[in-house]
């Protein structure tokens, strides 16, 4: 299959490019290249599709949600908060639905927290946005396409990075495991959680 990873130069993102390039032709897509594209400029994502052609899935991985203080973010910090994670998923699985071959598949990324999270309600309303936009959607796509959601929550390597405590944390290898498994395999509508 010829599968595009926006986001592959993130943590996760290359670990997903590099998963399934064992299997198949993977294009890597970033904000940095070597193909570009940013999530929040719908012109990008054309772009994208004008240069990226016959492809069988999509996957996303570029989708970071800002942290902010319910109490004193702004309507700008919210919508600026929404813009790329949700409305940049959502106008890029618009988009590839005119672009994949029959029986295509589009994977995003949203967040699982198992309790509250400290300046986490922006998130928290992105995920769930997510969830339902892709159980909604998998009813709504023409030619067999599917879609999904991956839903990781803390990966390991992330907290590391941050100087957090890594224990919490998925690997990033079984998180780029639950991609491959929805791109390969048959699932339709699920927010998958590795």
């Amino acid at each position: 299959m010829k599968v595009l990873v926006v986001g592959a130069t993130g943590t996760v993102g290359s670990a997903v490019a590099g998963a399934l390039e064992a299997s198949h032709q993977v294009v890597k897509a970033s904000r940095r290249g070597p193909v570009t594209v940013d999530l929040e400029n719908p012109a990008s994502l054309d772009a994208l599709f004008g240069e990226v052609t016959d492809l069988d899935a999509v996957v996303c991985c570029a989708a970071s949600g800002p942290l902010v203080d319910l109490a004193s973010a702004t309507d700008d910090e919210i919508a600026d908060g929404l813009r790329g994670k949700l409305l940049g998923q959502v106008a890029l699985a618009r988009r590839a639905v005119h672009h994949l071959r029959d029986g295509g598949s589009i994977t995003l990324t949203g967040g699982t927290f198992s309790a509250p999270l400290a300046r986490g309600s922006l998130g928290a309303l992105i995920n769930s946005g997510l969830e339902g936009f892709v159980r909604n959607a998998a009813d709504e796509l023409p030619r067999s396409l599917r879609i999904n959601l991956i839903s990781p929550g803390w990966v390991k390597e992330t907290l590391e990075s941050m100087g957090a405590d890594p224990t919490g944390g998925t690997p990033v290898r079984e998180v780029a495991r639950a991609y491959v498994e929805a791109v390969e395999g048959t699932a339709q509508g699920q927010t998958i959680r590795p």
